[in-house]
C-alpha cells in the first residue's frame, strides 16, 4: 500500500514538474514578445529593462519551486527503488520535507539568484538585458 501511495505521489509531482517547465517557457515567450513589441514601437527604455528584470526574477522563482519538486521526486525515486536516504519518504510529505529544509530569508534569496543564473533560466533574459541596455544608452 505505501509503495502505491509513493508511486501516486511521484506521478502527481512529475506531472506538476513538467507543468512548471511549460509555464517557465511562457514567461520567456512573454518577455521576448514584449521586447519585440517595444522595439517595433521604438519604446526600448528603462521601463522595458525593469520589466525584463522582473520577469527574469519571476522565472527564477518559478524554477526554484520546480527544483523543490525535483528534490522530492528524487527522494521518492530512491525510496521506490529501495535505496534508503535521510529524507522523509512517506507519501504526502512534500510540504513536511520542504519545511524541514527551508532556508533562511537570505538563503532563499540566494536560492532564487542561483536559479536565475542557470543557463536555461538566464536565456533569453541576459541577452535582452544587454540589448535593452545598449538601446537605452544610445
Amino acid at each position: 500500500m505505501a509503495q502505491a501511495q509513493l508511486a501516486n505521489e511521484w506521478q502527481l509531482l512529475q506531472n506538476q514538474c513538467d507543468s512548471y517547465e511549460k509555464h517557465a517557457l511562457y514567461i520567456k515567450l512573454v518577455t521576448v514578445t514584449l521586447f519585440c513589441l517595444a522595439y517595433w514601437l521604438n519604446r526600448c527604455d528603462a521601463m522595458l529593462l525593469i520589466i525584463t528584470l522582473i520577469l527574469w526574477g519571476q522565472d527564477a522563482i518559478w524554477k526554484t519551486f520546480q527544483a523543490r519538486i525535483e528534490q522530492r521526486l528524487l527522494a521518492l525515486e530512491l525510496e521506490l527503488t529501495s535505496t534508503k536516504n535521510s529524507v522523509v519518504t512517506t507519501a504526502f510529505s512534500y510540504h513536511l520535507n520542504y519545511s524541514q529544509a527551508r532556508p533562511s530569508t537570505s538563503g532563499l534569496i540566494k536560492e532564487y539568484a542561483r536559479q536565475a543564473l542557470r543557463p536555461t533560466v538566464a536565456f533569453p533574459y541576459f541577452i535582452l538585458v544587454i540589448i535593452i541596455g545598449v538601446l537605452v544608452l544610445v
